[in-house]
């Protein structure tokens, strides 16, 4: 080990699975995977990419241990009430690779949007190609053999693959998103999952007619809060959208993460960010951290909701999700955790008025409010204004990422693999190091 190397792992940004993540790609601890050799990069914003080749030694079963949150979250007890069976989940995301053990059988309809991928949407494509793989297990993946692989809230359901490109398209990641969306609707998804951000409080006017596609059409929309260690300070759309449910990460713990998550006011409910594993292309597996494992463990926990109550419509599956999730602290909704940790078993068991609103807010009220307003048509606050939450203001304009043109907001795949957002919490490190020597 070098001299350098233990610096940065000493170094106070490196702590958990960050260190552990860098020595991974420093050679000094294996990656966990299966037989299978894949690789898993992520090039957040114009960052450099890192790849991870799977040693052989590891087990499928060993994954299966690792996922804390099935008995933490009690996913596994509200299995004993439904597994998910009936509900279509799309993943809009990179990809899912339907040749994977832990996802045979699963996918069911797929396109791709990004001119990039294949026809049935299960080509990984981008520089973050395995990412729609391991974000779609983490919802329903159906592991395989006994008890190994990686195995999802609602390992029944099945997926609705649109896959999106977040660079090298002609197609512009807004309007990816926005006939993804639709599609997924017109393919009988019930519930989407969004582990992406627009790193932007606000939206195109495109995606106010996508959305609210799917809100007319009784559809449930997850999406991920971001990650401060991928340089996502404040929840960007689509997480900002009123009557979008937002995910934020915290640690096995239970405490708000405070790379892999992210803060605002739209966030509605956490789950697990931290310590993840997840399936990727070519059969095997890697470890990972990010708001975009937490956003599909909570969109399988919704497609049990539906499964269970299956003339629930969206807004009461939305309230049931909030209504039954652990609070953190005294004050709910919680600036930080919102509702609270989701809770699956509660979510499908526990007896909980109905209600004719979304209690996140409508989209189609805020699209009147300030879209049709007239002399300011283009007003983006951030999400939902709800009853005992502060407003504040608007997030730092983007920037630019270089290769794109500076009128397409770039987009931040908000998981991303591990063990690529390592070498930029690495490369961050490295630069406060020398910063420090120079002072």
């Amino acid at each position: 080990m070098s001299v350098l190397t233990r610096r940065l792992l000493k170094n106070s940004v490196l702590k958990g699975p960050f260190a552990s993540g860098l020595a991974v790609i420093l050679g000094l601890l294996p990656p966990i995977a299966s037989a299978s050799v894949a690789h898993a990069s992520v090039v957040p914003s114009s960052v450099a990419q890192a790849s991870v080749v799977p040693s052989s030694v590891a087990q499928a079963s060993v994954v299966r241990d690792i996922q804390y949150w099935l008995a933490d979250y009690g996913i596994e007890r509200a299995w004993s009430i439904t597994r998910g069976a009936g509900v279509r989940i799309a993943f809009i995301d990179t990809g899912v690779d339907g040749s994977h053990p832990d996802l045979a059988g699963a996918v069911v309809a797929g396109a791709d949007f990004s001119g990039l991928g294949s026809s049935d949407g299960q080509t990984p494509v981008g520089s973050v190609a395995g990412h729609g793989t391991m974000v779609a297990s983490l919802g329903a993946g159906r592991g395989h053999g006994d008890n190994e692989g990686v195995i999802g809230s609602a390992p029944e359901a099945s997926i609705v693959s649109a896959s999106v490109s977040f660079d090298g398209s002609r197609v512009s990641p807004d309007d990816q998103i926005a006939r993804a969306v639709r599609f997924a609707v017109d393919n009988g998804a019930s519930v989407i999952s969004l582990s992406l951000t627009r790193n932007t409080s606000e939206w195109p006017e495109s995606w106010d007619d996508a959305f609210r596609y799917a809100a007319d059409k009784d559809v449930v929309v997850i999406a991920s809060a971001g990650n401060r260690g991928s340089g996502t300070m404040a929840v960007g759309a689509p997480a900002t959208m009123p009557g979008v449910l937002a995910v934020g990460g915290v640690t096995r713990e239970g405490v708000a993460s405070d790379a892999a998550s992210s803060q605002g006011i739209t966030i509605a409910l956490m789950a697990p960010s931290e310590g993840l594993v997840g399936a990727v292309p070519g059969g095997g597996y890697t470890s990972w951290s990010g708001t975009s494992g937490a956003t599909p463990i909570v969109a399988g926990i919704a497609a049990l909701v539906r499964s269970a109550f299956p003339g629930m419509d969206a807004n009461n599956v939305i309230n049931r999700l909030v209504a039954t999730a652990t609070p953190v602290t005294d004050k709910v909704p919680d600036p930080l955790y919102g509702y609270g940790l989701v809770n699956a078993y509660d979510a499908v068991t526990r007896e909980i008025p109905l209600v004719s609103a979304n209690p996140l807010g409508s989209l189609e009220d805020w699209i009147a409010l300030h879209r049709e307003q007239r002399g300011n048509p283009m007003v983006f606050p951030l999400g939902p204004a709800q009853e005992g939450r502060e407003t504040v203001g608007f997030a730092p304009p983007p920037v630019a990422v270089e290769g794109t043109r500076r009128e397409v907001l770039p987009f931040v795949v908000t998981g991303a693999f591990a063990l690529a957002l390592e070498v930029v919490v690495a490369i961050g490190a490295l630069r406060v190091f020398r910063a420090r020597r120079r002072g």
